[in-house]
């Protein structure tokens, strides 16, 4: 790296170079002190007044030079440009090529005119002297060096040569190596100062850059050598351990610097040994990092490697915000997030917790599962916010009765607690049964007040294992038979629960077997006209007689169909059945079939009823589709719009037991219906209660009103049948009255019997 060219040379470093040259003025103020002094002594000695003329052209050349760095030291050196510096070298250069002239010129007088040895001696002698100066002090400029040692050689090794001496000359001629090796020393003094300058620039940019790095990274850095002292030290570490500046903490031992923190901010005093010894377990490879938490919901996570001359570096930082949301997502999956009790699987946890930390303990254990009753009505009447608001009323009340058991919420509207161990398993039943009488009753939710029962099944054991799946079906089955005698009941579970909860599981597996060979069979039951003239359809219902149970009741088996979720195998089955047999039938007589809420959650029915038409090759006026108020509980506006495509291909539309549930009016006027079938519960007592006849007659006004078709469910007297024909309220009948459920090919013999029954009576009248 050669600075040859100025051009090539950073103009900085050029303008360093430069401002050499006005530098070390004490130097040049003892030089020209020699300088007259010397020039003084030779007049003096060999009187000749040349030397004096030099001695005064030695004070006037230093005077103008320091007046020259005078007015260079006011320039604005910031403000320079290149050839500014250029300019300034070259009149700098000037005033130190005038001293060294008047210097050569002083010794080539000597040699050619004065022919004295002190004059030779004494010139020679201080012009050498300066020509080695030239090297420490004119560096930085090539001309300078340049110019000075041809001024100070070339007069002498002339005059030398003019002196005709042949010793004379010789040594003058030595005079050019000497030139050449001072012009040589000060460009390689340039020379490695520059690589040194630019060096140094190159590190003092990489060490700034490195500063503005570690102070800006995000990380805190602490660099320790192997005694534990800091080497290095960011600003991040210093706030995240708030410890002092940075420029404080050079070669202070870390632990004291930890200690210190501990002491006057807000780490706690163990924490710094902790650090420590944790730091020492890292960078040994024992932990790949390590998480501490400080006081103010800080957490640092550090992580450090050994060095190879047994230092380390610790690197650390504010996870403070990932621990939170790392909280927050442990907190949502263990915790239900309406009522902040322990979901599921999180109170299995717990419970397991329990026995790890008990696991000697004996006595019996409590698990209790509670069931809002009617819950499903809260939301349907007051909305899902107010069900929502209550469920978290009902949570809190049970929280704070009971006691040191723990509570979760298993789903939906129910609630699951486990009693740990008591002395006795009286005292545990007491318990319960007080936590379940304590959470009944009045909750004040919305400005509404609620009366609530809840329903619950316990079970009281002795095992040690915990099985969550084992002992939530022993208390869904004392749950179960608690909601099968009355609401907000209680019941323990009894080994014969678990006899019939194995029987329902038999059950159900044949039923399964049944549906899938297509095992289950039809009849019918027909709807005649008021006045029993004619069939005008027949409901199609399933039956399943069980190979060794005989046959099991439709709301058993139906029950455990829905529960199941194979009651849309039943309800494809029943569709192409009954299609197939209506084609046997008179052309006039339709028949129905009964959708459950499950066929109507998604459009796939829409396909099964086109399918089943075509197969049978049934005209769409002749199918009627039941539906009851359940269907509409989940997703209205979906069943709407399956409802209202079904009435679009000339389907009949009817609503099934009218009058059971709660908003029924509300779906005459929403709902795409034809038929409204009044529940038989409508017809029970009206040939005894008037009160009961004027409801029925006043819901079968509304409906007319709405254009729709009236059958009436569950007539099973004349007395029944003579009081709606006398009030004109029913436009169907179905029930026992007429006809029970009959097999298919009895439902032509039934409509033939009214036929001849019909000749008949014409031909008595015409007799």
């Amino acid at each position: 790296m050669k600075p040859d060219n100025p051009n090539r040379v950073p103009i900085d470093v050029y303008l360093s170079f430069v401002s050499s040259l006005s530098g070390n003025r004490m130097t040049l103020l003892a030089g020209v002190v020699v300088h007259v002094a010397t020039c003084l002594a030779v007049a003096a000695k060999t009187q000749s007044s040349v030397y004096i003329l030099l001695s005064a052209a030695f004070l006037l050349v230093f005077s103008v030079r320091m007046a020259i760095f005078r007015q260079f030291d006011r320039v604005d050196k910031a403000a320079l440009s290149r050839a500014g510096i250029q300019r300034w070298e070259r009149i700098l250069v000037a005033g130190a090529a005038c001293t060294t002239a008047l210097l050569g010129i002083a010794s080539g007088y000597a040699i050619f005119v004065v022919h004295d040895s002190f004059a030779e001696l004494a010139c020679i002698a201080v012009t050498m002297a300066t020509m080695v100066s030239v090297v420490g002090r004119n560096y930085g400029s090539r001309l300078a060096v340049d110019l000075q040692t041809f001024s100070c050689c070339l007069p002498m090794i002339v005059c030398s040569l003019l002196a005709l001496d042949f010793y004379r000359g010789v040594l003058s001629i030595f005079l050019i190596p000497f030139w050449l090796t001072t012009r040589a020393m000060a460009n390689g003094v340039r020379e490695f100062l520059y690589e040194n300058v630019i060096a140094r620039r190159e590190i003092t940019i990489i060490a700034d850059r490195f500063d503005t790095a570690l102070n800006n990274m995000p990380h805190g850095l602490v660099m320790v050598d192997a005694e534990n002292r800091i080497q290095v030290v960011n600003r991040k570490a210093c706030e995240l351990l708030k410890i002092g500046a940075p420029e404080r903490l050079k070669d202070r031992d870390l632990g004291a610097v930890l200690r210190y923190g501990a002491r006057y901010s807000f780490m706690d005093a163990s924490q710094p040994e902790l650090i420590l010894r944790q730091l020492t377990q890292v960078a040994e490879g024992n932990l790949s990092r390590t998480l501490v938490h400080f006081p103010e919901s800080l957490s640092l996570e550090f992580s450090a490697s050994r060095r190879a001359d047994g230092g380390a570096v610790l690197i650390f930082e504010d996870v403070s915000s990932r621990v939170k949301a790392e909280q927050k997502i442990l907190h949502m999956v263990r915790f239900d997030a309406l009522t902040g009790l322990p979901n599921r699987e999180y109170f299995g946890q717990l419970v397991q917790e329990y026995f790890a930390k008990y696991p000697k303990k004996n006595g019996p254990l409590g698990f209790m599962v509670l069931d809002i009753d009617e819950f499903k009505h809260v939301n349907d009447m007051r909305g899902h916010v107010t069900g929502d608001h209550l469920l978290c009323a009902i949570a809190a009340r049970i929280k704070q009765a009971c006691g040191n058991a723990i509570l979760g919420r298993l789903m939906g509207d129910q609630f699951i607690l486990f009693f740990p161990r008591a002395k006795e398993q009286a005292s545990l039943d007491r318990e319960i049964r007080r936590v379940h009488a304590a959470i009944q009753g009045h909750y004040e939710v919305d400005e509404v007040t609620f009366l609530v029962s809840l329903s619950a099944g316990y079970a009281i054991l002795e095992g040690d294992a915990f099985a969550m799946d084992e002992w939530s079906v022993k208390a869904d089955l004392a749950l179960f038979e608690s909601k099968s005698r009355f609401k907000g009941g209680i019941s323990g579970f009894e080994r014969e629960m678990d006899g019939r909860y194995i029987e329902q599981q038999k059950l159900k597996a044949d039923l399964r077997d049944a549906v899938s060979a297509q095992a289950l069979h039809l009849v019918f039951q027909p709807m005649f006209r008021a006045d029993g003239s004619r069939i005008e359809c027949a409901e199609a219902l399933a039956r399943w007689v069980h190979p060794t149970k005989g046959a099991i009741p439709p709301d058993v088996f139906i029950k455990l169909a829905e529960d199941m979720g194979i009651i849309s195998d039943i309800t494809r089955f029943v569709l192409f059945k009954a299609c197939s047999e209506c084609m046997t039938w008179p052309e006039h007589i339709a028949v129905s079939v009964n959708l459950s809420a499950r066929d109507l959650r998604d459009a796939d029915i829409l396909s099964v009823v086109a399918d089943a038409l075509t197969h049978s090759g049934l005209g769409a006026e002749r199918l009627h589709l039941e539906i009851t108020e359940s269907c509409l509980i989940d997703e209205p506006q979906a069943v709407r719009a399956i409802l209202a495509e079904l009435r679009a291909r000339g389907i009949t539309i009817a609503i099934d037991d009218f009058g059971t549930g709660f908003s029924s009016l509300s779906y005459l006027d929403t709902l795409p219906l034809d038929i409204v079938k009044i529940d038989r519960s409508f017809v029970r007592n009206i040939v005894e209660d008037n009160r009961r006849l004027k409801l029925l007659r006043g819901t079968v006004n509304l409906a007319r009103e709405l254009g729709l078709k009236i059958v009436i469910e569950g007539v099973e007297t004349d007395e029944q049948l003579a009081l709606l024909n006398k009030h004109r309220s029913t436009d169907l009948v179905q029930g026992y009255v007429f006809s029970p459920p009959v097999p298919s090919q009895n439902i032509t013999l039934l409509q033939q019997g009214i036929g001849r029954r019909t000749v008949q009576r014409r031909r008595n009248k015409v007799a």
